[in-house]
């Protein structure tokens, strides 16, 4: 009996390496598995962001206490700049006895660059969470068709943008390849994501933005014009040079953890 303790310890300790061990190796998995993916495209791939994402001003950013970006794939995708990585926060919590968790939500997103200067603007399946913000006065915007009030919740602060931009057709493209997706428009950038896929379903994320962006309304570039190109990067902001670099075609990131990987020889 008096052992008991002592395999009580060790068992939990077996289960505590058990577990970190296999974190290590899924992650050291999914690393590969994007390069992989990366390879396959063209693109190229980082373990960890060189472009300062988190800077962007997307309303995903902002939640948590606490966010990350990592496996960053960059390239051509069906010639459009793109941008594929894996995005999570977390929130933290205390308990009565003072002890912190912290409860993590990953994403999947993919961005692209949009020939307009949109105003912020989400479009989000509609469920339980934002009836209940709706129920709380954060309205959505309503538009003519009913089963698509049903299926997403729309916000934005430019109503009259919000309805150029989602019109009959763009309606009708959501309800039959926007479940599950979640979108995005913010200046010149839009963006759009799902909760966590594999390394694979990247490629699925990337042709529905792709497909997304071509929906976009004609209307949209005429009246939401961008009128300047991309500013030029400021001289000692490192991750603004790097965006500069990028979309030039002349990028090659300093440092090991955000140099680009390529698979080995004969790895797919």
């Amino acid at each position: 009996m008096e052992s008991t303790p002592w395999l009580l310890f060790v068992g939990i300790a077996a289960v505590a390496i058990g577990i970190a061990a296999y974190s290590y190796y899924a992650k050291k998995k999914r690393r590969e598995d994007f390069a992989l993916v990366a390879k396959q495209l063209g693109m190229e791939y980082w373990p960890a962001d060189p472009f300062g994402l988190l800077s962007e001003p997307f309303v995903l950013f902002g939640k948590g206490d606490g966010q990350g970006i990592e496996n960053v794939l960059a390239g051509t995708y069906q010639g459009v700049d793109s941008k594929a990585f894996d995005f999570w926060y977390y929130e933290e919590s205390t308990d009565s006895q003072g002890h912190r968790t912290k409860t993590y939500s990953r994403f999947d997103c993919v961005i692209m660059p949009i020939d307009a200067a949109c105003s912020p603007m989400t479009v989000d399946n509609e469920n339980l969470l934002t009836r209940l913000a709706d129920a709380l006065s954060f309205h959505d915007i309503e538009f003519e068709s009913e089963d698509f009030n049903e299926a997403f919740n729309v916000k934005s602060a430019d109503k009259k943008f919000a309805n150029d931009f989602v019109d009959a057709r763009m309606m009708a493209w959501l309800l039959q390849y926007g479940p599950g997706t979640s979108f995005e428009t913010m200046g010149d950038r839009l963006m759009c994501f799902r909760h966590k896929l594999g390394p694979m379903e990247i490629v699925t994320l990337l042709g529905l933005s792709r497909s997304f962006l071509d929906h976009v309304p004609r209307v949209v570039y005429s009246l939401y014009s961008r009128p300047t190109p991309i500013p030029p990067a400021q001289k000692g902001d490192l991750a603004a040079e790097n965006e500069a670099k990028w979309l030039s075609g002349h990028y090659t990131p300093d440092g090991s953890e955000s140099q680009p990987v390529v698979p080995p020889e004969g790895s797919g």
